[in-house]
């Protein structure tokens, strides 16, 4: 899931970069309205959640939130220092799902993400919240996966593999194009090497045999595949 931060505190945005693509979501990070509206105009259809500081240096987040609202139905939170009932108030009226007063807690702020979108998955019938592969279960949203009704421990890293399969479904990925799509998110270099090593920790949590794998399957002298078919609820 992918996310747009726009924060002009650098230490603020690059400490919630950090924190939420630790748990899984692919962050762009603006630190001025202008950059921004470029993104909000070429990217936006992509973007799952926006979170605005109100105070910019050439602008706004109550112009961005007004900005996202007149093209597409994609929730904003706004990140504020002002705790008072006009500027709630104001937010709520344009648009906004939610608001939280700095300095705040990155699980708060994680939670509130988690809840906006739920919310939202629910609106819209059309979305998938669960894809189901075999006795594996994958619960976007919540960043959590289930093998047989157990919960799996994935790192942060192995999780985004996982998506990525899974955002691809019936696709052959070579190896190529998950290094650039995961190096991002791990707070190492992963080379060539490093990822045969992930992929082979990923099948042994979600393969009923690691040996045979059937979910993520290799494709001789190509890359990976996982298949198309799910029973995505």
């Amino acid at each position: 899931m992918k996310l747009l931060i726009v924060e002009d505190d650098k230490t603020i945005a690059s400490g919630l970069e950090y924190s939420l693509s630790q748990e899984g979501y692919e962050v762009i990070v603006c630190h001025h309205a202008q950059g921004a509206e470029e993104i909000i105009d070429t990217e936006l259809n992509s973007i799952f959640l926006c979170l605005f500081d109100l105070s910019l240096p050439d602008g706004s987040g109550y112009d961005l939130c007004r900005s996202v609202k007149e093209k597409a139905d994609v929730p904003v939170i706004f990140l504020t220092v002002v705790d008072d009932e006009v500027n709630v108030v104001m937010g709520l009226d344009m648009g906004a799902d939610d608001y939280i007063t700095k300095p705040f807690r990155i699980r708060e702020l994680s939670s509130r993400i988690k809840t906006v979108l739920r919310r939202y998955q629910k609106n819209n019938s059309n979305e998938k919240d669960t894809f189901q592969l075999g006795s594996l279960e994958v619960f976007p949203l919540e960043g959590k996966v289930y093998k047989a009704n157990i919960e799996l421990a994935l790192t942060a890293l192995e999780y985004r593999l996982l998506m990525i399969f899974i955002n691809h479904r019936g696709q052959i990925l070579s190896r190529e194009q998950l290094l650039e799509q995961i190096w991002d998110v791990a707070g190492e270099f992963v080379n060539d090497n490093t990822l045969t090593v992930y992929i082979k920790r990923l099948r042994k949590k979600i393969e009923d045999n690691p040996q045979q794998p059937a979910i993520i399957e290799t494709v001789r002298g190509l890359g990976y595949r996982m298949a198309a078919e799910d029973a995505a609820k």
